[in-house]
């Protein structure tokens, strides 16, 4: 990256956009930010010397003023998977939303934009592991969503916009207060209920491994008008993380298994009664789906044409991760 890149980083006040706006920071570099709530680093990120607006991609306004005289737009914002969050505003945000910061970043003659995107729209992996050219088989609809937005991101390539896509697969780290938390929490009562077989596998993406993509994303002219899987060097059997997180709590696990039918009605009566109410379920469709769906891909395009190198273990990444939530009083 140059010296003096200037860039804008949409989403940076949360857990993966935080890390990048740090990460850009320490270079050096020239960092403005808009998010459209004040995310739990806002004020960190404001101390470090990014520059921070509130505000939406559904903005074009906003937009337009927030690209000129940038150089690279890291775009991470995204509706993401608020069960009762109506289909709507997945469109408005992370369809319509990067059609308009597109639009503006062309105008402006943005030298690169790097999309994030998700492993979701791959869906289930019935062959595993999967490579870039796996089906289009989004679940839900927020990763029909996200992939209507690359679909868009290659629309403005082929208008000249030298653009990357990454997708993304499952991210974890200190700073994530939710996604991993909930395997922690559930592993310290020391019974975790398995539905299922526990033997689907799930592809972990360290939190630092995805900034390491975005930056080459910028810097590597081989990446303009390609779309990366970003993930860790291995995929795990869902069972075998959970005794993995066990391992670095240093607690005994009960892992009892049940089919998993029954907890499939359970989170649709619960989102059928919860949904009309405008309250979040319990247990509900998407989370269950963790039982029962296969993630696991291969990372060879990333490490041949952007030197990409994941060197976090499983193991240290949870450690790492496990130390931030006692530190933050999570666990």
């Amino acid at each position: 990256m140059s010296e003096s890149l200037k860039c804008l980083v949409t989403g940076g006040t949360g857990f993966t956009g935080s890390h990048l706006v740090r990460r850009l920071l320490q270079r050096g570099y020239d960092v403005e930010v808009v998010d459209n709530s004040r995310g739990l680093f806002w004020e960190e990120l404001e101390r470090l010397g990014a520059r921070l607006v509130q505000g939406s991609v559904t903005d074009r306004a906003l937009l337009d003023r927030l690209t000129a005289g940038k150089e690279a737009v890291f775009h991470v914002a995204a509706a993401f998977r608020g069960v009762s969050l109506p289909q709507a505003v997945y469109w408005e945000v992370n369809v319509e939303g990067t059609r308009n910061l597109l639009d503006a970043s062309l105008r402006q003659g943005i030298r690169r934009f790097i999309y994030c995107s998700t492993e979701g729209v791959h869906g289930h992996i019935k062959n595993p592991p999967a490579d870039e050219s796996a089906p289009i088989a989004p679940k839900d609809y927020y990763q029909y969503s996200k992939w209507e937005g690359e679909k868009v991101v290659q629309e403005y390539m082929q208008k000249g916009l030298p653009a990357v896509i990454l997708r993304p697969t499952a991210i974890y780290g200190p700073g994530d207060p939710e996604r991993f938390l909930m395997i922690y929490r559930r592993v310290k009562t020391g019974v975790f209920p398995m539905f299922g077989s526990g033997r689907v596998t799930y592809h972990p993406l360290y939190i630092d491994h995805l900034t390491d993509a975005f930056e080459l994303a910028w810097e590597k002219e081989e990446a303009v008008g390609q779309t990366y899987l970003i993930a860790d060097e291995e995929y795990i059997a869902i069972e075998d993380l959970v005794r993995e997180v066990a391992r670095v709590m240093q607690v005994q696990v009960r892992i009892p298994h049940f089919p998993f039918w029954p907890l499939w009605l359970a989170a649709t009566l619960c989102e059928t009664i919860c949904k009309p109410l405008n309250i979040t379920p319990p247990i509900f469709r998407r989370r269950a789906d963790w039982y029962r769906q296969n993630r696991a891909f291969l990372i060879g395009k990333a490490k041949r044409e952007l030197g990409y190198n994941p060197t976090v273990s499983l193991r240290e990444g949870l450690e790492r991760t496990y130390r931030w939530y006692l530190e933050q009083g999570y666990l």
